[in-house]
């Protein structure tokens, strides 16, 4: 038997060395090279078939990258229903996004039905799955997307994980969801508070916080624009360029207030968009929102207000949907929190109408 031909293939970190067994069925040997930057391969040369022994084929999300971008998201997974990672993966596939997820938590279904069953997973196991990823060269991503985070420990995993992910992509953008409670309750270990205060908000691009979480980050109250305002701006200068405080309740008035800082020590561009209430608890919402103020944000970097129409358009048209399907279901939308019905709204999420403008505020002096 003839001895195989060498075929050299090179990416932006290493040559691997590799043969193919001749059958007569190529012309000439390939040379492949990678882009460090488009992760996009180009040959030389020709064939018609080839043989890779032991060698997986090329990841295409990296060979061929979306023009969107590729996420890490991290966040729980629940078997029945939307919420976390359920919530957030099939939005931005929708809008074009190579989404890798990574489960911090799968259970049976959410916990505010009266049991749950599944497992946790810790810092140490989610430190081996991205030294798994690192040890094929599966770690260029665009964005990271972070939502629930029960435990410090598991937190500051995150943080090296932010660390590792832009020592091979400095470009990453990290939008946080920093998830700790709502309407005054905390509904995570007191002590995740100063570590999302002091590590995680000063290397987040984007952080979606509620007015309760953007109190708890700033260490103010918010009973107003003003307020709500001056919170972005104290969280601009600890760090993330964009900030939407995604609820705020003022005067009985639900409000979304964006900021955009796209440089240091000039003033942000700031906007409001005013929600409609709906008399309903719905479950998996602030994943869905976060998922879409990424994915829209991305296709417009230099437009977050349009961004943020865009999401909450998408938003309130799929609460619509839900409390319709409900109610044809014979079941009192006020009586129980409520599923949100994510593939039926595929449309809606893809190609929103926009309903929602934002408006903005004039310069703060």
């Amino acid at each position: 038997m003839p001895s195989p031909n060498p075929f050299h293939f090179t990416t932006s970190r290493r040559s691997l060395l590799c043969f193919f067994t001749p059958t007569g069925s190529f012309t000439s040997n390939l040379l492949f090279t990678v882009s460090p930057e488009a992760h996009i391969f180009r040959r030389s040369g020709s064939s018609r078939s080839l043989v890779y022994p032991d060698m997986a084929p090329p990841v295409l999300s990296l060979v061929l990258p979306s023009e969107t971008g590729r996420v890490l998201s991290i966040q729980s997974h629940t078997v029945q229903g939307y919420v976390g990672n359920k919530s957030a993966v099939f939005p931005l596939q929708l809008l074009g996004y190579d989404v890798d997820p990574i489960n911090s938590v799968q259970f049976s279904n959410h916990t505010g039905y009266p049991t749950f069953k599944g497992q946790v997973l810790n810092g140490q196991q989610l430190w081996e799955l991205v030294e798994g990823l690192e040890a094929n060269e599966l770690l260029y991503y665009t964005h990271l997307l972070t939502g629930y985070i029960g435990s410090v420990t598991f937190l500051n995993t995150v943080l090296e994980v932010v660390n590792k992910l832009r020592s091979v992509n400095p470009k990453l953008k990290y939008v946080c969801d920093p998830v700790m409670g709502d309407e005054g309750k905390l509904y995570v270990p007191q002590e995740l508070v100063a570590v999302y205060r002091e590590k995680v908000v000063p290397v987040a691009s984007m952080l979606t916080p509620n007015q309760f979480e953007a109190e708890l980050l700033t260490n103010s109250r918010i009973e107003s624009e003003k307020d709500g305002r001056e919170a972005c701006n104290l969280l601009h200068a600890a760090g993330p360029s964009m900030v939407v405080i995604t609820s705020i309740n003022i005067n009985g008035n639900l409000l979304l207030i964006g900021s955009h800082q796209k440089e240091k020590g000039l003033p942000a561009k700031q906007f409001k968009i005013v929600i409609p209430k709906i008399p309903a608890y719905f479950t998996g919402t602030g994943d869905l929102t976060t998922a879409l103020l990424l994915g829209w944000s991305n296709k417009y970097p230099d437009k977050l207000e349009k961004a943020a129409e865009l999401a909450v358009s998408s938003l309130q048209a799929l609460l619509q949907r839900t409390i319709s399907d409900y109610k044809s279901a014979g079941h009192d939308p006020k009586s129980t929190s409520l599923e949100i019905r994510l593939i039926q709204s595929q449309d809606e999420i893809r190609n929103p109408e926009i309903k929602f403008r934002a408006e903005r505020f004039t310069l703060m002096v």
